[in-house]
């Protein structure tokens, strides 16, 4: 194991991520809030900590192999969510202790959107900002980024963006270079927010509003600055805007790139796709219970807000994003629980969402349905295709596997909670929201996370993380296996 350059560049990416602390700085001088000298302080520590790091192993370029790659990978995101926190910790608005200051960070930076602040609206804009820009940045995955960057200062990159790329194949790239691969995805994450922070402006938002909620809606992150999330604006233009994002942010990225190539634009490149064929058909068939539900049910006057609150609620807690224009736990009868089901699936393999990934349920069915052919056939031989294409054996055994490994740390984590007294609705949606990347949940996690014990935090911060590496990237790390030379 290269523990000394592991230290090198984990001290690199300590320094790379201290500027982000700058920006939310800039925005403190331009509101005048007073909220700069946290930021500033933060910088300071952070930088100085990387050099630490770096500074006595600079000379250290060892190989990275994929062990390594796991390793740094889970390094990047608990010291990054750490350093993460420092800002929380040194402001005095709002006046976090240092669990609920982790709590913030790694939520934000898991793109998960649970919080423990309440009244969001008399915050300083600086840490606002500073909310969503970890968002950002956790979107697509630090980890992406530094590839795009560190190859330039000696490292390679191919064992961090298998370890950290979502999705059960991973060994596919978008272009041959990985560093270059990495900096398409960066293109599109980049033009996608543009272009949703126009959308908002021009729907309404102010321009902090509109750049802040294009941040979290191309994250799927679901941070707001307003305590009443979309639902301070009051428009459906707004959450019309905001749930088409949602919906292509949860495309696999990869799709977006051919569909946009240098060579022109084809949309048939879409529907192609099993994966977004099945992300859209669950979308449908979501919207359609949750708006005869609600409409039967009278919760609201019309035909046009019940389709509007149904659409918007049912795309933000499917992909994971967890904006709310209500409390959608008020919902009558089944709808709540179905909702917090769906984020179980989550986006597509490549993209921004949290969940398990609809290519994995997509699997998980074919495999159930090629079982039951066996049941009647016991001789017969049966291939997995997708999109015409067979599936080797590996990859089937491979979803098995991270499903088993997900429902145990799902389980685990629950059990945990309810072992510290946490009544059994908000153990289950709380550890559902957290391993999701979703965010809000139902019971005493309906609205904020700011009454649960601390204790319960720190399991929750521990079951964000296992869900934004997809378990076994984390997992990994816990057996006498990786360890061994």
């Amino acid at each position: 194991m290269q523990y000394k350059t592991i230290i090198r560049i984990t001290g690199l990416l300590m320094g790379l991520f201290s500027i982000t602390m700058l920006p939310s700085a800039l925005v403190a001088i331009l509101y005048k809030d007073g909220g700069g000298t946290a930021f500033i302080q933060a910088f300071f520590v952070s930088i100085f900590l990387g050099f630490l790091l770096w500074y006595p192993n600079r000379h250290q370029k060892g190989d990275l192999r994929t062990r390594e790659g796991f390793l740094i990978v889970v390094l990047f995101w608990t010291v990054l969510g750490s350093i993460g926190a420092l800002p929380f910790i040194f402001s005095n608005e709002p006046n976090l202790s240092w669990t609920d200051s982790f709590f913030e960070s790694f939520s934000a930076l898991t793109t998960t959107g649970a919080t423990v602040i309440v009244g969001l609206d008399d915050l300083p804009k600086s840490v606002l900002f500073y909310r969503h820009l970890l968002q950002w940045m956790g979107g697509m995955g630090i980890i992406v980024l530094a590839v795009a960057i560190l190859p330039l200062l000696g490292i390679g990159g191919m064992q961090l963006y298998k370890a950290e790329v979502p999705g059960p194949v991973k060994d596919t790239k978008v272009t041959p270079r990985i560093a270059e691969t990495a900096k398409a995805l960066w293109y599109i994450y980049f033009m996608l927010t543009t272009l949703c922070a126009l959308a908002f402006y021009f729907a309404g938002m102010d321009a902090f509003d509109a750049i802040c909620h294009s941040f979290s809606t191309i994250a799927i992150g679901g941070f707001s600055t307003h305590d009443a999330s979309l639902g301070y604006f009051d428009s459906p233009l707004i959450n019309v805007i905001c749930a088409v994002f949602l919906l292509i942010a949860a495309v696999n990225f990869s799709l977006h790139f051919a569909a946009f190539s240098w060579r022109g634009i084809n949309f048939k490149i879409y529907f192609k796709d099993a994966e977004f064929k099945v992300l859209i058909a669950v979308q449908l068939v979501l919207t359609a219970i949750c708006f005869m539900t609600l409409y039967q049910s009278g919760v609201y006057d019309s035909a046009e807000q019940t389709l509007d609150y149904a659409f918007f609620q049912v795309v933000s807690i499917s992909t994971t994003a967890g904006f709310g224009t209500e409390s959608f736990h008020s919902w009558p009868l089944f709808l709540p629980i179905l909702l917090i089901f769906s984020s179980f699936i989550g986006g597509c393999a490549g993209s921004t969402g949290g969940g398990m990934k609809v290519i994995r349920l997509i699997l998980l069915v074919l495999q159930g349905s090629r079982e039951l052919k066996r049941l009647v056939h016991p001789k017969a031989m049966y291939s997995i295709r997708i999109g015409g294409n067979a599936l080797p054996d590996r990859i089937i055994d491979a979803v098995w596997g991270f499903f088993s490994a997900y429902a145990l740390v799902f389980v685990v984590c629950m059990v945990i909670l309810m072992a510290m007294e946490m009544d059994a609705i908000t153990a289950f949606s709380a550890t559902a929201a957290s391993i999701n990347n979703l965010g809000p949940g139902l019971g005493d996690v309906a609205s904020s996370y700011a009454n649960i014990t601390d204790g319960a935090k720190w399991v929750l911060i521990v079951a964000m993380l296992f869900g934004r590496l997809e378990v076994f990237t984390l997992l990994v790390l816990f057996t006498p296996t990786f360890w061994k030379n």
